[in-house]
């Protein structure tokens, strides 16, 4: 069979996510912070996109966050949210060659390219590297054998976050089946590294690793804190003074130089915990009896359309070619980029006014009064995919009257009872929680006792799902719960 190079003509049809619809997309999964950094980037990139300065606050319109040009009239929202509808002519002026699915960590209608020193893309997905991974980096250098390196492992992995070691030699030798004195040559070669004072069995120990390895470990400092640490604790000069034998100039320069070049916690400074805060992306009050939902759009910047870019493109006869097409595409990525910020906040309300109707009595009464819900049950609701109502509720929390929730708690599977209304598994998790509360902390209830209080109420489940509902509300077993006298 001969092998040859043919031309041929194919007419296909496929769909094709456009770069607004995917912009579209990643706005409506935003948060609250989220969504602000995004506004700040796309008004820094986009000259045609300018932020309005002299609205007054309008805090009765949910929708209040965007303003096109000067049109301020109010605006009278449709039952259903409409669908974004692209014309032919705006199909038309898309490069599809310039369109890839690749990861715009920006959020930017922007063609500009990225400067050469731009952060990478992995730089915003990839975990930051913590005590572990920086001690495994330092022993790969140690040269240890495939035996010794696996008792360094699970000493560095026995480190708490500030550095302190929690288990004894005898476990080191128990759990590795290591001898005593291959548990105590890897402790050395760990505490070795750096940070100093890591891997030690409490301050004391950690203080005198970090004056040993800064050349003191025979001087007045480290007499202090191996034999008077409760001393150092208060300052006690007089005491320090009396048990030490030295005079107080000499004392004070030793409690510097522990104070100003030592650390009590060693692996602090490497601890990758991170706070995130919760910033409430849409709040329910009850006015007058009745509740009222409210975007939180506090802080974020109005949008309008750059009027001064408007009158260049419509008044300036001699304007260049190109110019004009970037004035136009700028004019356009702007106005769809408010268009976008308008949907996203309607279709937040829409979900939001949707689960205030299914779950009205949790509003009214509280967790236990939860009912069943799924992601479904709200699409039919609002008439939307239960894919856009999946992102609206992720990563997203509600200020109610009850407090602050994500969106996800109020979705939850249905546990069935006989004879009566279906109860959701988060009202049963709230029973369980009331319960261990509520118990005797000498004689606690066990998952099999919980199960059975549970089936008196006509709500029967497993002892293993108790088990599961109370490892997710991270409370202990009975055996840890159990308060001797």
């Amino acid at each position: 069979m001969a092998l040859e190079l043919r031309q041929q003509l194919k007419l296909s049809q496929k769909l094709v996510m456009t770069q607004q619809l995917r912009q579209a997309i990643k706005l409506l999964q935003l948060n609250r912070l989220e969504l602000s950094a995004a506004l700040q980037t796309e008004i820094e990139q986009n000259p045609a996109l300018e932020e309005e300065l002299n609205l007054p606050d309008n805090l009765d319109n949910p929708f209040s966050l965007s303003a096109t040009n000067e049109d301020t009239s109010p605006q009278f929202e449709p039952e259903v949210t409409e669908n974004v509808k692209v014309s032919e002519s705006q199909l038309a002026d898309i490069n599809w060659e310039d369109y890839t699915n690749t990861f715009d960590a920006n959020f930017s209608f922007a063609h500009e390219a990225p400067p050469a020193d731009a952060p990478s893309q992995f730089e915003f997905i990839s975990e930051k590297p913590g005590l572990l991974a920086y001690l495994q980096w330092q022993l790969a250098h140690c040269e240890l054998d495939e035996r010794e390196w696996e008792i360094a492992l699970f000493v560095i992995g026995n480190l708490n976050r500030y550095g302190f070691l929690e288990v004894d030699l005898e476990r080191i030798v128990t759990s590795t089946a290591c001898t005593p004195d291959e548990a105590e040559y890897i402790l050395e070669v760990v505490q070795d590294l750096d940070p100093p004072g890591i891997a030690a069995r409490d301050v004391r120990e950690s203080l005198c690793l970090q004056l040993e390895r800064l050349g003191h470990g025979k001087s007045l400092a480290a007499e202090i804190v191996r034999n008077h640490l409760p001393l150092l604790e208060t300052r006690n000069y007089k005491a320090l003074a009396r048990a030490t034998g030295h005079k107080r100039p000499e004392l004070e320069r030793a409690v510097n130089l522990i104070v100003s070049q030592l650390t009590p916690y060693p692996g602090l400074p490497y601890a990758s915990e991170e706070t995130n805060y919760v910033v409430p992306d849409v709040y329910v009050r009850k006015i007058d009896g009745e509740y009222v939902i409210r975007l939180n759009d506090d802080d974020l910047p109005r949008l309008k359309l750059s009027s001064l870019y408007q009158d260049l493109l419509q008044n300036d006869k001699q304007l260049p070619r190109e110019s004009r097409q970037y004035i136009n595409d700028k004019l356009k990525n702007a106005d769809w980029f408010i268009k976008s910020i308008h949907q996203r906040q309607r279709t937040i309300y829409k979900v939001m006014e949707s689960i205030l109707r299914f779950q009205y009595d949790f509003f009214e009464n509280g967790p236990r009064h939860l009912k069943p819900l799924i992601l479904k049950d709200v699409a039919d609701d609002i008439e939307m995919h239960e894919s856009t109502v999946s992102r609206v509720t992720s990563n997203k929390y509600a200020h109610t009257p009850q407090g602050i929730y994500e969106l996800k708690y109020f979705f939850s599977t249905a546990i069935p009872r006989e004879g009566e209304e279906a109860l959701a598994a988060e009202s049963i998790k709230t029973m369980i929680r009331t319960m261990i509360q509520e118990e005797d902390r000498q004689n606690p209830l066990s998952d099999h006792a919980i199960a059975e209080k549970l089936a008196e109420n006509n709500i029967q489940i497993a002892r293993r799902t108790v088990a599961k509902y109370r490892d997710q509300l991270k409370i202990a077993p009975v055996k840890h719960r159990r308060h001797n006298r």
